[in-house]
């Protein structure tokens, strides 16, 4: 049995994959703003078959309480050794460029809280000498582009953060997934036009659960964009600019 801590649980890739680990028997501690909506989560969770599954308000923005949260997450599961970590916000382009202050509290969500509770995750499952730690990071930080750039530098800070902690857990039994989603439909993305990329969160859960219990570094959710982003980032920048990506 996992015990597992996801913060952003009522987004809808999160909430997919703990249904994933609900059927596998597993306890949960849900973490997220609306006290309504993850008892909601919960309730479904124990009829999916978790152990356990239970609740905890808190903004991603309130870092300073994030301590608080894992001792708290550690003790009513009684241990603590899988995280994921799926909260965030799709940040408008424009209102970023218009506001210093709305560009750094974007990057502080997308990315400086992230890496602020992997920080804690990480040094709690060091010293166990074993655990794992997902992070959804996002395919638009392999390439910085005119229409989400601000979005973009957070998930490539992220992506690069969770590199080298991978690296450094790596001898201490602690494995680090970094999951790179391309277009998911969800209701953060619900004014996108939909196409033939576009996944749905119950195919998107079925790859990370697979990949947080095989302990894959990087996974790209579907596989397809690992290939996609590899042609994107070889267009010369000469070209890049030009594109209206």
């Amino acid at each position: 049995m996992r015990r597992i801590l996801i913060m952003g649980a009522t987004s809808a890739i999160a909430e997919a994959t703990a249904r994933e680990f609900a059927r596998r028997g597993d306890a949960l501690f849900l973490v997220g703003r609306s006290a309504e909506r993850l008892q909601a989560i919960a309730a479904d969770l124990k009829l999916r078959g978790a152990t356990a599954a239970e609740c905890h308000v808190l903004d991603a923005r309130g870092m300073d309480r994030f301590p608080a949260l894992v001792d708290s997450a550690a003790e009513v599961l009684g241990g603590l050794d899988t995280a994921l970590i799926a909260h965030g916000t799709l940040s408008d382009q424009a209102a970023c460029e218009a506001s210093v202050e709305t560009m750094m509290q974007e990057f502080a969500t997308n990315a400086l809280s992230a890496m602020a509770l992997c920080t804690l995750l990480a040094n709690r499952f060091a010293a166990q000498r074993h655990g794992t730690i997902a992070v959804i990071s996002s395919v638009a930080g392999d390439r910085g582009r005119q229409s989400n750039y601000v979005y973009g530098s957070a998930k490539a800070a992220l992506s690069a953060f969770t590199s080298g902690m991978r690296q450094r857990l790596h001898s201490q039994g602690v494995r680090m997934v970094t999951i790179k989603p391309g277009f998911v439909d969800t209701p953060m993305t619900v004014a996108f036009r939909k196409g033939v990329l576009w996944a749905s969160p119950a195919t998107a859960a079925r790859y990370i659960v697979r990949a947080m219990i095989k302990g894959t570094p990087v996974l790209y959710v579907p596989w397809f964009w690992r290939p996609v982003m590899a042609i994107i980032r070889a267009v010369p920048e000469f070209i890049f600019q030009r594109l209206r990506l």
